[in-house]
């Protein structure tokens, strides 16, 4: 009898490198949950398609970073929002702009499209919310009361009213037909990040920095309930389809709510870090995040996360009788009233005097033609936003995202109560829960060949080659699991002392450079750091220089360059990650200099100051010379080390 393969519940699906600069904002289309727009602060924003590795389109225009993106429910058209407060439109079928919306005066910090209308709103850092009529090319209203940034912005699903959450700790509530502010809920206790509709009912939801997801009646205009367990701030919250439960994004982790009463239905980890946007699809839910020039998508399997009380977890008490749940389609609330028909009442919205609205001028004109869209890959596009019949997105929408197989039954999933962590894995087929009287003793005299990873992550929640058998007694008796625990204590103890003499002698050495620090300057530290001759050293003095570009100076780069080539090929994230910052930032300021110098003509006479510079210049060119082979060598990683690798290559272009 073949044994069924367990899949995964969630799973990383890709990661590309989207930027040749850092990425500041990521958006997937919701109505087919596989069109990914990023932008970054190359002013560029490029179109995807999920699970593909090539970008399709590329939109030029803006002068500044993008600061924010939002695709209309159709996915024809986008909107990008840069930190100068320039708002441009995109035709993506037609491949070119729109329109251009000045107005705001300072970063575009959210953006959301009208259900129906060809109507976009935007909320900025300069605490304005204004209304754009994308046909007319000008602003209808500009909606004033947060007193600071508006971070996200969300039409009703009828389109009548549009709630703003921002950094004021409120959430407000506005009225497009009659342009005044309906409701201001309070109760936040930092900045609030997101806000999301129910599909159907008068209900809204907002999470915050406070790290709390609270729930409002739209109807009676009060709190329905608050959830407050949470370790991290809430970065993203998506309703289901069907509205039956709410799906929070939080670091490496989706939680799945119920809110009367409050509850918790299920947690899924997901290292997807700093998530920024969440889309269904298939009984799929997509999750992206990004990192300095990479954006990464993972998948989380919606058919294996309750979404009812059938195994509630955390926020019920235990002295609390459990509310039977309502049964799905059975509304508490009211429900919106759609159209049937394009939405005409946003076009009755009240507008401002004439001096609110904006007319076309030559310079916007100006600003539209030297916007373009390049399509990097012609048979994609065609594929997806100019098809013969029908729209059909790539993959097709019929055809979920395949799982992998499960690596360990019971790992991907945990309960928020340790207790209940057993109901969780009842779910998976009995052969295949982990055992952990079965596996082998290891015998503490044993000598242990580990292979430890290529590249130690810097955050862990254990020693990298180190595992907890090896502390502990061999068990003699498989049988036998109980263990004393002063004998535990004394196995755990014994390399105490020597962690003790360790992190001694890197106490005292800092002490040392710092003292030199204090009465001399940063040149002289940093040649005591290096004649130290302790990696851990130079890499704690870097990390405060780094954040001080003033210091640098040419002869700093001297002595920093070759620890800089040791740091990059050491085992240890954190030493790779400071010394790509500190190569950066070399090159960004120093590399131009040090390339002028050497290309110019010899002076004539004597300048002793010049040929000082000279020297310098050449060492340092010969040091990045060699530095550019390691670059070479570990730009072909995956991951966020060989993004990082692959940006310091383009900068490093010129040394070739």
């Amino acid at each position: 009898m073949a044994v069924a393969v367990t899949t995964k519940t969630a799973w990383k699906l890709q990661e590309i490198v989207a930027h040749s600069s850092n990425v500041s904002s990521v958006v997937l289309g919701k109505g087919s949950g596989r069109m990914l727009a990023t932008g970054g602060d190359d002013c560029r924003v490029n179109i995807w398609s999920v699970s593909k590795p090539n970008c399709i389109m590329s939109l030029t225009g803006h002068t500044s970073p993008i600061e924010s993106l939002q695709v209309n429910p159709n996915e024809k058209l986008i909107v990008a929002g840069s930190r100068s407060g320039s708002i441009r439109v995109w035709d993506l079928e037609a491949a070119k702009v729109l329109r251009s919306l000045p107005g705001h005066k300072a970063n575009i910090c959210s953006l959301h499209f009208h259900p129906f209308g060809s109507f976009v709103a935007s909320g900025s850092l300069d605490t304005n919310i204004k209304l754009w009529d994308v046909r007319r090319k000008g602003c209808i209203f500009t909606f004033k009361g947060h007193t600071e940034a508006v971070r996200c912005l969300r039409f009703s699903p009828d389109g009548k009213w549009v709630a703003s959450a921002a950094d004021d700790h409120t959430v407000k509530l506005w009225d497009l037909t009659a342009g005044k502010l309906m409701f201001e809920f309070t109760g936040h206790t930092g900045p609030v990040n997101v806000v999301e509709f129910h599909p159907n009912e008068y209900l809204l939801a907002s999470g915050s920095s406070d790290r709390t997801v609270r729930f409002w009646d739209l109807e009676k205009f009060q709190v329905v309930s608050c959830i407050e367990e949470e370790a991290t701030p809430v970065r993203c919250v998506l309703f289901n389809p069907d509205g039956c439960c709410l799906y929070s994004g939080f670091q490496d982790s989706l939680r799945v709510y119920g809110w009367e009463p409050e509850r918790c239905f299920d947690v899924v980890l997901v290292n997807w870090g700093k998530v920024a946007d969440l889309s269904i699809s298939n009984n799929q839910l997509i999750g992206v995040s990004f990192a300095q020039s990479t954006v990464s998508s993972f998948v989380v399997d919606l058919s294996r996360v309750p979404k009812s009380d059938s195994i509630p977890h955390g926020l019920i008490r235990d002295d609390q009788p459990l509310v039977p749940p309502t049964p799905t389609g059975s509304s508490l609330r009211r429900i919106y009233d759609r159209p049937s028909t394009s939405c005409s009442k946003p076009q009755r919205v009240k507008h401002n005097s004439e001096s609110e609205r904006h007319s076309p001028s030559s310079e916007d004109d100006r600003d539209e033609k030297e916007s373009k869209a390049e399509i990097q890959n012609q048979e994609d596009y065609k594929e997806i936003f100019q098809p013969k019949n029908a729209i059909c997105r790539t993959p097709p929408r019929n055809e979920p995202f395949p799982a992998p197989p499960e690596d360990e039954p019971g790992t991907t999933k945990e309960a928020v109560k340790p207790s209940q962590a057993v109901d969780v894995q009842t779910s998976l087929p009995k052969q295949e829960l982990p055992d952990p009287v079965q596996r082998p003793p290891i015998a503490s005299s044993t000598s242990l060949t580990r292979t430890e990873p290529s590249v130690i992550p810097a955050a862990r929640n254990e020693p990298i080659g180190l595992k907890a058998s090896d502390f502990l007694p061999a068990v003699k008796n498989q049988s036998q699991t109980e263990l004393v625990d002063e004998e535990a204590m004394s196995q755990i103890r014994k390399g105490h002392e020597t962690m003790c003499v360790v992190l001694t002698s890197r106490h005292k050495n800092l002490d040392a450079v710092r003292a030199v620090w204090s009465i001399s300057d940063i040149k002289n530290s940093l040649d005591s750091a290096v004649a130290i001759n302790d990696l851990s050293v130079v890499v704690d003095l870097l990390n405060i220089v780094n954040q001080k570009p003033s210091l640098w100076k040419l002869d700093l780069c001297t002595i920093v360059l070759p620890q800089i080539e040791k740091l990059l090929q050491s085992k240890y994230e954190s030493y790779v990650q400071t010394g790509c910052t500190s190569l950066k930032l070399i090159l960004q300021r120093f590399l131009p200099l040090i390339t002028d110098i050497l290309a110019a003509p010899p002076s004539v006479g004597v300048d002793i100051s010049r040929e000082e510079r000279l020297h310098k210049c050449k060492l340092c060119y010969k040091q990045l010379k060699n530095i550019s082979n390691v670059v070479k060598n570990k730009s072909g990683l995956s991951g966020r080390h060989g993004s990082a690798f692959r940006e310091l290559l383009l900068l490093m272009a010129v040394l070739d």
